[in-house]
């Protein structure tokens, strides 16, 4: 087991180089935020999709799109707003004069990054169409099916200060992405670098490729293979269960705030970020630490509160907290 463990390190640090890399090169143009680019590197890295939450001004479609770049991908990017169709996502048929025959448009979503800027902007419709692309990794345009290109990551991003003109994604449809990341402020430091760059000077900084999309494919594969230990896979379960029944594990003081506990997906996904997190951490397999590190971004969207929890502001990030502090570490 031994020589196998090293043998996964050795590989891990060799295709985890450009991890390093698209890092780098994004300290070009981004400053902090090094939470969020781990991140969308986690998605990136496990294929699962990511939705970014933060007010406006703090780099997020920015980041998104520098990401896309360094590894030569396609990005495409659609602004949802509330007269936007299905269509105009997934694409239509259209009549070719020459060929007198429907013939498919295919729309943005045939791209390999696709960044739905305020997705909670759109009508239910059009967010249906992206959850289902999200979700089958292909579209159906008239009566042909076809298949979205790989990889391909939705990155989206929502305003959590503004309600007006909205239409909140339902819980369902809020469990189909991997992570929900929140954006905070920068630094005072970081915010006065921001604008020492912005203000001095006008030229566009050019981004280098970094990385293939083969070694994206090939990192996907390999963190499959991280090793998880069982009582780690416990410890993974333990958490779950808490958000389900926290009687069962000392935590009775949460039964009114939860409505809704993790979903399935929740153990799948805390599994596969946690096998990611040691992936950049250059390591073959995984720690508790992992486990913890990832633990708020695949679950505050899937903890469903209660309305006691809402009228005393207990936030899912403090449930998550005392569950965290409260199970036993293996």
């Amino acid at each position: 087991m031994t020589t196998d463990l090293d043998e996964l390190n050795a590989l891990i640090r060799e295709r985890s180089a450009f991890v390093d890399r698209i890092e780098n090169e994004l300290e070009k143009v981004i400053v902090g935020q090094k939470m969020l680019i781990e991140r969308l590197m986690t998605g990136l890295l496990t294929g699962g999709h990511v939705l970014i939450q933060g007010v406006p001004g703090l780099a997020k479609t920015l980041t998104v799109s520098s990401l896309a770049d360094c590894i030569n991908l396609d990005f495409q990017r659609i602004q949802f707003t509330p007269d936007l169709l299905p269509a105009d996502l997934i694409g239509t048929m259209v009549f070719d004069q020459k060929d007198r025959e429907f013939v498919p448009r295919k729309g943005p979503v045939f791209t390999n990054v696709l960044l739905a800027d305020e997705i909670n902007r759109a009508p239910a419709k059009v967010q249906s169409a992206l959850l289902e692309a999200m979700q089958e990794k292909q579209v159906t345009i008239g009566e042909t099916s076809y298949e979205l290109p790989e990889p391909f990551l939705v990155l989206a991003t929502q305003n959590p200060i503004e309600q007006e003109g909205t239409y909140p994604l339902p819980e369902a449809q809020v469990d189909r992405f991997m992570l929900k990341t929140q954006v905070g402020y920068p630094t005072k430091d970081e915010e006065r670098t921001i604008m020492e760059r912005m203000t001095q000077s006008t030229d566009p900084i050019e981004l280098d490729q970094v990385a293939e999309p083969r070694q994206l494919l090939e990192a996907q594969e390999t963190i499959r293979d991280v090793y998880i230990d069982d009582k780690l896979k416990d410890y993974i379960l333990d958490i779950i269960f808490a958000t389900r029944n926290p009687g069962d594990y000392g935590l009775s003081e949460l039964d009114d705030f939860i409505e809704y506990g993790a979903s399935p997906r929740a153990s799948i996904y805390l599994n596969l970020t946690a096998r990611a997190h040691a992936f950049i951490q250059r390591r073959g397999y995984v720690q508790p630490e992992d486990i913890k590190a990832v633990a708020h971004d695949v679950l505050r969207h899937r903890v469903i509160l209660t309305y006691v929890a809402e009228a005393e502001e207990y936030t899912s990030e403090r449930i998550i907290d005392r569950i965290l502090e409260t199970i036993e570490v293996p």
